[in-house]
């Protein structure tokens, strides 16, 4: 055997062996994202739970057979005992606040949000403050706030078992009020709130992450799910930095030079990537994390080790390393940009801005798990 051949048979058994490790690591950072914790509440002996009949509220677009699913929902609530539900359809002029407030001006009980990212968060929208609980029938490319709950994972029938019969659990709730405000151009009906802010229930973020948003093709999307964001993000890898000025709460005032800075509720994304380890959804506190590369390709690689480190409980940083990740809590965040950024929320595009102003309310929004 020539040399030649030799080391052509030492790298193919190290390529093996990469990925082979790969996949090993891939696989334990879905089964680790796939695990989430249930939360936990404490009780509430005053509490009288509502006795009126359910809601669903639903995205036709994403249900692959709403009749169905309707009679589903029928059948489950009559072997619960419970009422009818009531029906609501979303249109493309009213994404889900309008039918949610009918449903509690009807008096439901529950209000059970099927759709993707942006019919939950019109849900959410229209009960935070409530006494009402929202459930979800996830039907979305990220289907952020579901990954992060604890829901059944055997079907529709038991997600609509559990909406209509699980427990309920207080959350905390993010909003964000940007300043100067450019609608994006492709932006649906407006979900802001009379005093201009923005629901968040996962994560709102500025730069890349809502570059990469802005980027992401709709029908493609559909094809590959949260693939497409990936894709998007791919175009983006050598754009500018972000020069910002940050203060989190009543402290310092500070610059920052960043790729990405999100805000979050809770850090758990597509594809079993956590994101912000600490950041929980019961506990008061908005997490922030500030995200930097430098050296091209080679910078990302190394954020993305980093994100996959931690996702599986590795959090010490190298001394010299060409990405970074800082975090801070706080329950209010104001930043002012340099120039007009994109700001996303839950994977939704609001536009641009010279800046936000981000807060956190604990225990803003009742859901349902199982």
């Amino acid at each position: 055997m020539t040399w030649e051949q030799t080391v052509s048979l030492v790298a193919l058994a190290v390529a093996i062996a990469a990925l082979v490790v790969g996949l090993l690591v891939l696989k334990r950072i879905r089964e680790r994202g796939a695990r989430v914790e249930p939360l936990i509440s404490p009780p509430e002996p005053d509490r009288v739970p509502s006795q009126g009949p359910p809601a669903f509220v639903v995205n036709p677009a994403k249900a692959n057979d709403p009749a169905g699913l309707r009679r589903m929902a029928i059948q489950i609530a009559e072997e619960l005992a419970l009422p009818e539900p009531l029906w609501f359809e979303t249109t493309p002029e009213d994404p889900g606040v309008g039918q949610a407030r009918e449903a509690l001006a009807a008096g439901a009980s529950v209000v059970v949000a099927a759709g993707g990212d942006g019919t939950v968060r019109a849900v959410a929208t229209a009960l935070a403050g409530s006494d009402i609980p929202m459930a979800l029938l996830p039907m979305g490319t990220g289907n952020l706030l579901a990954r992060n709950l604890d829901l059944p994972l055997e079907g529709t029938a038991s997600l609509v078992r559990t909406a209509l019969g699980g427990s309920d659990h207080p959350i905390d709730i993010g909003w964000i009020r940007p300043r100067r405000l450019d609608p994006a151009e492709d932006e649906g009906p407006d979900l802001s709130t009379e005093e201009d802010e923005h629901l968040f229930l996962v994560m709102a973020g500025i730069g890349f992450d809502a570059a990469m948003v802005a980027g992401a093709d709709d029908e493609l999307k559909s094809k590959v799910g949260w693939f497409a964001y990936f894709l998007a993000g791919a175009r983006h890898l050598h754009g500018r930095k972000l020069k910002l000025r940050m203060r989190v709460g009543e402290g310092e005032v500070r610059p920052l030079k960043v790729r990405s800075l999100l805000f979050a509720n809770c850090g758990r994304l597509p594809g079993g990537i956590v994101l912000l380890p600490d950041a929980e959804l019961n506990d008061g506190w908005l997490d922030v994390a500030a995200l930097d590369t430098r050296g091209g390709v080679f910078g990302w690689a190394s954020l993305f080790g980093k994100v996959v480190a931690q996702g599986l409980g590795f959090r010490r940083d190298l001394p010299v390393s060409a990405s970074s990740i800082e975090f801070w809590r706080g329950r209010e965040v104001s930043v002012t940009c340099e120039q007009p950024e994109h700001v996303q929320i839950d994977g939704d595009l609001i536009g641009e801005a010279t800046g936000v102003t981000a807060r956190v309310q604990p225990g803003g929004l009742r859901v349902r798990t199982r």
